[in-house]
């Protein structure tokens, strides 16, 4: 209670241009409240009553009981009219401290913002710039989104921070919160700035500014939560553990690499892949998100080094196989040299359930658009790259809903067009028949 009076006094504090208009408001309120009084003839407004009759008849030809309905209903206009003039004043007075350049207005924002805060609650799973890219999209559906990220990564700046400092890797929890941020485009584009050389060559700055706040608040969850503030992002990114471990692959020759890093350069068919330790558990607020979720979206991103890790982590798998909402699993446009070479669909769909068993998901979005930009279907193809086939027929015996839908981008890469692939998740947000598997 008291923190709370606390708070609405700070309301009150010399400068923010406020104190007049609320006692403005206070003033209409308590007129407004007077006059139905002395309109229900309450006991109490007896001798007011009567000074406002008098004051009536001397203004106006009525008499009795005429008058003392006529002082009521005066005295409710005047106090109406104040509360709409305070109220008015007060919120041009905010709408100027926050929008100085008069775009947007506050009333823009606020009608902006109420579909989104009223949106579906949506649980992301996975990593990297699959990840990020659904998230884009979604943040304009809603803004109760949780991301739930792998933590996993040993290579370049988040593995050079990982082994120099010891704090998990941040890298993957950095191009989620910039693509849920709000923030100007200057400060996005900064988290996002590599270092050219010197001892922070290659480094990217929002690597650095999330240890660095692991640091100061000896937590990695508490530094994400002060950079969410910093990015004003749309909903939330959470690490699937706050544990240090090593994602590990077994090939089909028996051969085992440690390493996310290390995984694809081995350029052989996996078997499995696994964590070592073998038990860490979820982060309990993961869990609940899961549990709490109208739509779970598993994917897109690196099938083995970031959509399956998250699901390795203990209690994951069990809590979206639980979950009563749709379960979708999105599958990449491109195959991934190292990882999937030569899988359609369908195989990366037998490789998900593989490994977090049967009855994960209830749908599987594919891509059926055929790129048509030769120039980067070469470089794709040069790197070792081929788009996913869309098996849609193999991927209905299965068990599960099949979407088909275009939903890629060809302008500079190709991959997922964000705005495209949110709204087909979009369109599973209502309640539809789903089958396990």
């Amino acid at each position: 209670m008291r923190e709370q009076l606390r708070r609405w006094a700070r309301w009150l504090r010399p400068g923010l241009g406020l104190k007049r208009w609320a006692l403005l408001l206070a003033a209409g309120v308590f007129m407004a409240g007077v006059g139905m009084a002395v309109v229900a003839d309450l006991g109490p407004v007896a001798t007011l009553r009567g000074l406002l009759v008098e004051l009536v008849l001397r203004l106006l030809p009525l008499r009795g009981a005429s008058a003392s309905l006529a002082a009521g209903l005066l005295l409710v206009a005047i106090g109406g009219l104040l509360v709409l003039v305070g109220l008015r004043a007060t919120l041009r007075s905010v709408d100027r401290v926050l929008f100085p350049t008069g775009h947007p207005t506050l009333v823009e924002v606020l009608r902006q913002q109420r579909p989104l805060v009223r949106g579906p609650k949506i649980v992301a799973l996975g990593g990297g710039t699959g990840l990020s890219t659904l998230l884009r999209g979604l943040k304009r559906h809603s803004t109760n989104i949780t991301a739930i990220v792998t933590v996993f990564d040993d290579g370049g700046s988040s593995g050079r921070l990982r082994r120099d400092l010891g704090v998990l890797p941040p890298g993957d929890l950095r191009d989620c919160l910039v693509a849920l941020a709000e923030a100007e485009p200057l400060m996005t584009r900064l988290f996002q700035y590599r270092f050219p050389g010197g001892a922070f060559d290659g480094h990217a700055f929002g690597n650095l500014f999330i240890a660095s706040l692991a640091g100061v608040t000896g937590d990695l969850e508490e530094a994400i939560k002060e950079t969410s503030k910093v990015l004003n992002i749309r909903g939330r990114v959470l690490p699937a553990t706050l544990r240090d471990v090593v994602l590990c692959a077994e090939y089909e020759d028996g051969s085992i690499v440690a390493g996310e890093s290390q995984i694809p350069l081995a350029r052989r068919r996996i078997r499995r892949v696994f964590l070592q330790p073998a038990e860490v558990p979820a982060l309990p607020e993961v869990l609940a998100a899961i549990a709490e979720a109208d739509l779970i979206v598993i994917g897109p991103g690196s099938l083995y080094t970031s959509v399956i890790p998250n699901l390795l982590v203990r209690g994951v798998a069990e809590a979206v196989r639980r979950a009563a909402s749709p379960r979708i699993y999105v599958c990449n446009v491109m195959t991934q040299p190292g990882e999937t070479d030569g899988y359609t669909a369908s195989d990366h769909v037998r490789a998900l359930l593989a490994a977090a068993g049967p009855g994960l998901v209830t749908h599987v979005l594919v891509n059926t658009q055929a790129p048509r930009n030769a120039h980067l279907l070469r470089r794709y193809a040069a790197e070792g790259a081929l788009p996913v086939q869309a098996d849609l027929a193999r991927l209905r015996g299965l068990g599960i809903e099949v979407v088909g839908e275009a939903l890629m981008n060809e302008e500079e890469l190709l991959r997922h067009d964000p705005a495209r692939l949110a709204a087909a998740v979009m369109r599973l947000v209502p309640a539809a028949p789903r089958a396990r598997v």
